[in-house]
């Protein structure tokens, strides 16, 4: 069974950047590490990218090894294969949840989102991201303004099916 990361939640960031993981996060990160056994600590990918993202994208290590399979299929020096390589390989770091469900996030993740005090997760499925909470809210806002084929006050759920509900 393919566990995945649902919910959102707020966690306080201490001085030295520890911030606890959702319990239910710390499972999915368990078993989509193939690695891990009871008594070891699972490990994550933390994708940071460029300054224009604003979160932290974390992935199981099943997960990103799946990326990296679909980037390898484009053709060495195509563009999008390296902005892809960049962004996965390079903007990221290989970290693992300590022995009290804890992240530890470097000086450079936390100024990159100007993180104190609290953190936000979302959890997407097969990712989870990390974010100032006030960014998040913002940012969540803007990307749900209405369009033409998008409805921000109807229950999301009609877009299931491919179908506006309308």
């Amino acid at each position: 069974m393919v566990r995945r990361f649902r919910g959102e939640s707020h966690h306080k960031v201490d001085t030295k950047g520890r911030v606890s993981i959702p319990a239910s996060f710390r499972r999915v990160l368990e078993s989509g590490d193939p690695n891990w056994t009871e008594g070891l600590n699972p490990e994550l990918v933390i994708v940071y990218g460029s300054d224009k993202r604003q979160y932290l994208e974390c992935f199981t290590m099943e997960a990103i090894d799946d990326v990296e399979r679909r980037i390898e299929k484009l053709p060495r020096g195509d563009k999008r294969r390296k902005a892809l390589q960049r962004l996965y390989n390079t903007q990221s770091i290989l970290t693992s949840v300590d022995e009290t469900g804890r992240l530890v996030l470097s000086a450079k993740l936390r100024d990159k989102l100007d993180l104190a005090g609290m953190a936000f997760f979302a959890g997407n499925g097969d990712t989870f991201e990390i974010w100032k909470p006030e960014t998040y809210d913002v940012e969540m806002d803007a990307d749900l303004e209405a369009d033409d084929d998008f409805d921000p006050e109807a229950d999301a759920s009609v877009y299931l099916d491919g179908e506006e509900g309308l």
